[in-house]
Formats: C-alpha cells, structure tokens, sequence
C-alpha cells in the first residue's frame, strides 16, 4: 500500500462528498446551502490540486486538470457569494444562490469525473 495514493484518495473522494453536500438542497434556497460548507469544500479541493502536483504522468495531467476546474468553479460560486453578500448587499436572492449551487453543481461534476478516473487507474495498475 502506497501512503501517498492513500491520502491522494482520501482527499478526492472528500471533496467530492463535501461538495455533494453542499449541492443537495432545493436550489434556490439559502438555508440548505450553508458558507462553512462551501468554504470546506474550497479548501478540500485546493489541498487535493496540490497533491496531484507531483504526478507527471498522461493520468496524472488529466487529473490535474479536472480538479484545476473545479477549484475554478469553486472560486467563482465563493465569489459570486462575497460579492451579494458584502459588496452589494442585496443578499443571498433566489437567483443568486441558484448560480452559487450551479457553479458547486459544475465542480461536482469536475469531482466525479476525477474519482472516476482515479478509479480507472487503480483498476489498471498492475502489480
């Protein structure tokens, strides 16, 4: 057993139940989306890009990538948050709490794809 890939998968797969967390819920609706559980899922995600640094091969670069998406769509949703909630103090609107949850919904999306792939090249390892 590799302690690396251990601690590999163990941050992917908490980033993306973290972020299936954050995502269920009615839509629109700010009381089913709290900003502690967005903001976990910021850091999950960002300390899970920084392990795939070190991975230089082909499954490594496309993992690299599918998480570089969705730390991209995860900044945007906090953004988005910061902006209603302290820049133009409109508050959390429907409209606005739909965009920050369908911005969390895209890199759930980018998760799924990157535990897929993890488990395709757990799969194929040959030993």
């Amino acid at each position: 057993m590799n302690p690396e890939k251990v601690l590999f998968g163990f941050f992917i797969v908490l980033a993306l139940t973290l972020n299936f967390g954050f995502f269920v819920g009615e839509l629109d609706n700010p009381d089913h989306h709290h900003v502690y559980e967005l903001f976990a899922v910021v850091v999950v995600n960002l300390v899970a890009t920084v392990l795939k640094f070190g991975d230089r091969t082909q499954m490594g670069a496309v993992l690299l990538a599918t998480s570089l998406v969705a730390l991209l769509q995860l900044f945007a949703a906090a953004l988005v948050w910061t902006v209603a909630v302290h820049v133009t103090e409109t508050g959390l609107t429907t409209v606005t709490m739909a965009s920050i949850v369908s911005l969390s919904g895209g890199a759930m999306l980018a998760n799924v794809v990157s535990v897929v792939l993890l488990i395709i090249e757990t799969v194929m390892l040959r030993r």
